[in-house]
């Protein structure tokens, strides 16, 4: 039985009270301190879910580094995936302070049962799709981490820093290829708007489900994991957004979009929330292909896994005969 799905054990009423006055005053959570068992495991699915998005998130853009259109390009891409394999190894080496086994979190990806950021169940068609990502993917995960780190658990907010740093790169990266495409030939042009009109809506809903349709929002909020609510960080993305787009001189797919002079935020259309729930529930374009191209590499590395274990074992038993 998955570590989430087991039965919560009852908390003792005067440490729960104790744990919440201390988050009410701001204090950081630390490995060693005490916590709810909801609240270590609300943690677990979060950070298990961030730790897969970046590793199943290293796909779409790993399809193009052979196809990157310069040397420059390429190399910037190979650094942005691998910068990508270390947020995932961040975090998984942050979900371990939770007591869980970051083998365990990444079974449960290899056999379908855990979740990671819909956005990257998307195929990606042209060179432009990696400036979208860059601009609109990377950009949407800034809005959401840069939150996360002043989250209330310790090691996730100090992960968040330095992983912060490394997107922002990312973002410019992404956004410098949007404006020499935008600023480029007719051909190109068109490719960089039916990228970003490909892209535009997953993006939004990289945010998760509306507040009203969230069933852990409230709960992540009491304990200030999350310090804003999808819908929050939702609008907070496309006033940030609306305005770069205005610069590339592209068109956001989004009719009603408008600037609401009273209230000082950009107006979008309804979001699909049934598209987002059927990649959810598996059935996107690629969520096929992301799973078996993750345990294809996990079968082909498992040389390299069972050699690691042999030299530890032949150490292990020479250090015991010395």
């Amino acid at each position: 039985m998955p570590e989430t799905t087991r039965p919560l054990p009852t908390d003792d009423p005067t440490q729960v009270a104790a744990f919440e006055a201390r988050i009410a005053a701001g204090e950081s959570i630390e490995p060693k301190d005490w916590m709810p068992e909801r609240y270590r495991r609300q943690l677990t699915r979060m950070m298990s879910q961030h730790a897969h998005s970046e590793i199943v998130g290293m796909l779409p853009e790993g399809n193009w580094i052979t196809r990157a259109p310069s040397l420059r390009r390429k190399l910037s891409l190979i650094a942005k995936v691998q910068d990508e394999a270390g947020h995932g190894l961040y975090i998984y080496c942050g979900t371990e302070t939770l007591g869980v086994d970051r083998f365990d979190l990444y079974n449960q990806l290899l056999d379908g049962t855990a979740k990671y950021s819909s956005i990257f169940n998307y195929p990606t068609l042209a060179w432009a799709d990696m400036g979208v990502i860059g601009w609109l993917v990377d950009g949407a995960a800034i809005v959401n981490q840069t939150i996360l780190a002043k989250t209330s658990y310790g090691p996730y907010a100090r992960a968040m820093v330095r992983i912060c740093k490394e997107e922002n790169f990312h973002k410019r990266q992404g956004y410098e290829i949007c404006m020499t495409l935008a600023k480029g030939t007719p051909a190109q042009r068109e490719m960089l708007q039916d990228a970003v009109n490909r892209f535009w809506w997953p993006s939004l809903m990289m945010f998760g489900p509306s507040d009203t349709h969230s069933p852990n929002t409230a709960e992540l909020l009491k304990w200030r994991v999350k310090r804003k609510t999808n819908d929050e960080l939702r609008q907070r993305f496309i006033n940030l957004t609306v305005p770069q787009a205005q610069e590339l001189g592209i068109t956001l797919p989004d009719p009603d979009l408008r600037y609401n002079a009273e209230t000082k935020n950009w107006d979008f259309g309804t979001i699909d929330w049934s598209e987002f729930q059927e990649v959810i529930a598996g059935n996107g374009p690629c969520n096929r292909e992301r799973l078996e191209a993750r345990r294809a590499a996990h079968d082909e590395g498992r040389w390299v896994r069972d050699a690691a274990a042999a030299h530890a074992a032949k150490r292990s038993q020479a250090t015991a005969a010395a």
